[in-house]
């Protein structure tokens, strides 16, 4: 394949783990909302939402060293991508925690983690001819 094909293979692995994240954590928040209550929703879906946000900036992170070779630039920029969601969803949460008062623990962390499993669920699905 040529090398013209890999940032729109890429750019599609991308939407198609964001587009996984956003239905899971779609679905846990009205899960939360059934079995506890608007808060539980809130909170579930602040999880969820802190993951798909950072996803989406460590993806336009990793999609500008998609046109490098060399396997130690590749290794770097994927590492520099997940610092930086590790970063933005401590930040989110921090936020969320400090300003949300009627937040629930459990529905919080079934969000965040609905999110982060459907994302590599997703990756792993994906078939992307590299």
């Amino acid at each position: 394949m040529s090398g013209q094909q890999h940032p729109a293979a890429g750019m599609s692995l991308y939407s198609n783990m964001l587009r996984w994240q956003l239905i899971a954590t779609g679905a846990v928040t009205l899960i939360a909302y059934a079995v506890g209550n608007q808060s539980a929703a809130i909170s579930a879906l602040m999880g969820g939402i802190s993951v798909v946000i950072a996803a989406w900036f460590a993806a336009k992170i990793a999609e500008k060293g998609s046109n490098k070779t060399d396997p130690t630039a590749i290794l770097l920029n994927l590492l520099k991508a997940e610092a930086i969601k590790i970063l933005i969803i401590a930040i989110i949460l921090f936020v969320v925690f400090r300003l949300y008062h009627a937040l629930v623990p459990f529905a919080l962390i079934s969000g965040l983690a609905a999110a982060a499993l459907f994302s590599g669920a997703a990756l792993a699905k994906s078939q992307v001819d590299v």
